[in-house]
């Protein structure tokens, strides 16, 4: 056994069936988008049981999310496919597959897609959650892979939804959440804080301009972005860590009209270039809308408010 838990350290991701060796693979398939708290249950029973019959945990999983394909929705992530591998690794999965979902994969029998899975990973063992189906229109339901099972010689175990005081946990109920700021709430869900990472690259400078110098962030456009405003939160660059007040959005007193919102981080008692470098901004609580103000002072004395405001939540958090 290695660290972790897992038989392969460290996780191996790959993004084909075509290029995965395995035998006796123990699987869970699924999108997982957010790797949430109701995931969790899965994955826990996933590795515990397969690491226990000397087996390896494997997870496939799909990108981009099938719903924008079936729907032709545009429906953003939680996590990116390397996010959702790096938290499933540091679960215990041993071999995650982010599989490219399309309009043919979608048309597969479930028969002809499970004989594809027990031919690359020799499948021994699939774990489902109470409502899983794949397959052309949905067909590959419990009852049907229990019978597929049979006859190509796996076993089906299905686990129930997880639920808490708010009812089931699921990552769509977390996308609403994000999307209307309420990133404390969607931690609780999540078992850990959303965050949006990217290259740090120059903006307007701004900020510069008024004392307050930001880290304008290249984020990742297909993911969840909180809504507009000021949030209190961690920045990470490597495995440093420094106090930050968030804007997000469209920055009204200068730029109106701007189209795609911007993610700009203001670090806390820091002077230091880091063009180029990648951070990871850490959502903890949001304190306020973004507003449009009358004139660059009354801007900068709401933004020494913010700061005192983000010392004192990250103080307490």
């Amino acid at each position: 056994m290695t660290k972790g838990g897992g038989f392969f350290h460290p996780m191996q991701h790959y993004y084909s069936l075509e290029e995965v060796t395995v035998k006796n693979a123990w699987l869970t398939v699924g999108v997982f988008d957010g790797v949430h708290r109701g995931h969790r249950e899965i994955i826990r029973k996933l590795t515990t049981e397969a690491h226990a019959n000397n087996a390896p945990a494997v997870l496939l999983t799909f990108d981009p999310h099938p719903a924008n394909v079936l729907t032709g929705r545009d429906i953003k992530c939680l996590t990116t496919p390397a996010e959702r591998a790096d938290l499933l690794g540091a679960l215990g999965v041993d071999i995650v597959i982010t599989q490219r979902f399309t309009p043919d994969l979608s048309t597969v029998p479930a028969y002809e897609y499970m004989s594809r899975l027990k031919e690359t990973l020799d499948l021994s063992h699939l774990l489902i959650g109470y409502d899983f189906a794949l397959g052309r229109r949905r067909e590959g339901s419990a009852v049907r892979l229990a019978e597929i099972g049979s006859e190509l010689n796996y076993t089906v175990e299905v686990i129930h939804a997880v639920s808490d005081e708010s009812g089931v946990i699921s990552s769509t109920e977390i996308r609403k959440l994000v999307s209307t700021g309420n990133v404390t709430e969607a931690a609780k869900l999540l078992g850990y804080n959303y965050s949006m990472s990217g290259e740090i690259i120059h903006g307007a400078e701004r900020g510069r301009k008024i004392g307050f110098p930001t880290a304008n962030v290249n984020y990742p456009k297909q993911k969840v972005i909180p809504t507009n405003g000021i949030y209190a939160s961690w920045a990470w660059l490597g495995e440093e860590k420094f106090m930050a007040a968030t804007n997000i959005g469209f920055n009204p007193t200068f730029t109106p009209e701007r189209q795609t919102p911007s993610l700009e981080a203001y670090f806390l008692d820091f002077d230091r270039d880091i063009y180029g470098q990648e951070v990871k901004v850490e959502f903890i609580s949001r304190i306020r809308d973004e507003l449009k103000f009358d004139s660059v002072d009354a801007l900068i004395e709401k933004i020494h408010e913010d700061v005192d405001k983000t010392r004192d939540i990250l103080n307490r958090a």
